[in-house]
């Protein structure tokens, strides 16, 4: 294959991860406006449904897919099995109060919960992982922690939803971290912890004749059965976009979603937005700008020493290689001296150094 034909091959895929990103994070940003087609189902019914129907529409995929050799595994690890069971619990907490929040007029401040769960997630990685922050991370947490003070202000009180939402979405994050389990594979697990209860409680809401899955109409009881597809397409979307582009791309894609949020709470919901909730999102922004140019620098970095290093190992093997006697002369990349870092590239210390700036499945949709 020809250096241009490799290239274009590059650039199609390229364009293909891009529409694939923008069609998850696009999908969880706009969930918004279907959680209010399910009234006058309340937010724990409707919760119950998307975590049974959920299952039915990833276990479904996973049946096409062929994809159980992972299940006896799992079912030998009573460790990960635990990690899974948390993680489903904090991500019903997520989900629970995301559905309350838009149908309770709170679209915004939902929005600013998944502003700041990058600060949180870096917070977390300082205190449970022990691991060290560069100059401009600290700068970023401490923007967002004034931010935070500033949206107490203009709030009256702190905005709890928004924390709640953030710190719930970290530990969730923080939990699938330690199962490592593949998108469609992890919600399954998770969904299947969640079944038995959510379907107990639908059960009991329906002996008690509160249920609106039987009482509201066919087209009610479909959007509700339709919760399965609006969780599981966006993350098929985001499973194919995230094979095809590099971190740093997917780490910027993941602002699409709160970013919909945001617009939708003040343009559709006409939310109010004083002056002092401004200044507060103003410097959430700040900060994940700070994050943002960051990472990508961190990234340029750890791919031009990468960069070097095979250069300097190309030379070396063909210093070696070379007959007695010829001189081979390296190349110019070769000679650049060693980077500052004590990280070898390619190793997993090197590898530590880069923030993983692609999220996990994004809760909120």
């Amino acid at each position: 294959m020809t250096q241009q034909n490799q290239q274009d091959r590059t650039d199609r895929t390229d364009r293909t991860g891009l529409l694939y990103g923008f069609a998850a994070y696009g999908i969880w940003g706009l969930v918004p406006l279907f959680w209010p087609l399910l009234e006058p189902a309340g937010a724990v019914e409707i919760l119950a449904h998307r975590m049974v129907w959920s299952l039915a529409a990833v276990g479904l995929l996973l049946v096409v897919l062929r994809r159980w050799s992972w299940i006896r595994p799992l079912l030998r690890e009573p460790k990960r099995l635990g990690m899974i069971a948390l993680a489903a619990t904090v991500i019903s907490v997520n989900w629970g109060l995301y559905i309350w929040g838009v149908n309770s007029g709170h679209v915004v401040e939902t929005a600013l919960g998944y502003f700041i769960n990058p600060l949180v997630s870096i917070a977390f990685g300082v205190l449970l992982l022990r691991e060290r922050l560069r100059p401009a991370q600290w700068a970023a947490v401490g923007v967002g922690v004034v931010a935070v003070g500033v949206l107490s202000v203009g709030y009256g009180k702190l905005p709890w939803i928004a924390l709640t939402l953030a710190f719930s979405f970290a530990t969730y994050g923080l939990a699938k971290k330690r199962v490592g389990l593949d998108g469609l594979e992890s919600l399954a697990a998770e969904t299947a912890v969640q079944f038995l209860p959510a379907l107990g409680f639908l059960l009991w809401l329906g002996a008690r004749g509160n249920s609106t899955f039987t009482t509201e109409g066919a087209g009610h009881a479909a959007l509700l059965a339709s919760c399965g597809f609006v969780t599981a397409l966006p993350l098929i979307c985001f499973g194919a976009s995230a094979v095809r582009l590099p971190l740093s791309t997917i780490g910027m894609l993941q602002y699409v979603a709160p970013t919909f949020q945001f617009v939708l709470g003040l343009v559709v919901f006409h939310e109010s937005m004083p002056p002092e909730r401004w200044a507060g999102f103003a410097l959430v922004w700040l900060a994940l700008a700070l994050l943002t140019w960051d990472a990508l620098r961190t990234a340029r970095r750890a791919r031009r020493e990468l960069a070097e290093a095979a250069a300097r190992a190309a030379a070396l093997s063909a210093a070696v290689a070379a007959p007695e006697g010829v001189a081979v002369a390296a190349p110019e990349s070769a000679a650049v001296a060693a980077p500052e870092s004590d990280a070898v590239p390619g190793t997993a210390v090197a590898d530590a150094a880069v923030p993983d700036a692609r999220p996990g499945s994004i809760s909120g949709g």
